[in-house]
């Protein structure tokens, strides 16, 4: 089995996936553990928007609109 170091979500294309490894910014981690976003957490970027302004994004069975700098503190392996 490969170990996979953690990454940026925000680094993945459009239909890349993984599992949510942790959080580096504790404010953004507080209002995504309130609505069920947690370390274990499927997330798969479905698109971007054409200027980079928000992604869109599936999270288990969510769908959220996340702008960069708060993909950037969700760590995905």
């Amino acid at each position: 089995m490969p170990f996979h170091v953690p990454a940026a979500a925000s680094l993945f294309e459009a239909g890349q996936s993984g599992t949510i490894d942790r959080f580096t910014n504790e404010y953004l981690a507080g209002k995504l553990l309130d609505i069920g976003v947690r370390p274990g957490s499927r997330l798969r970027v479905v698109r971007k928007s054409p200027f980079g302004g928000s992604w869109y994004v599936k999270i288990d069975r969510q769908c959220l609109a996340l702008r960069k700098k708060e993909l950037a503190c969700i760590m995905v392996k």
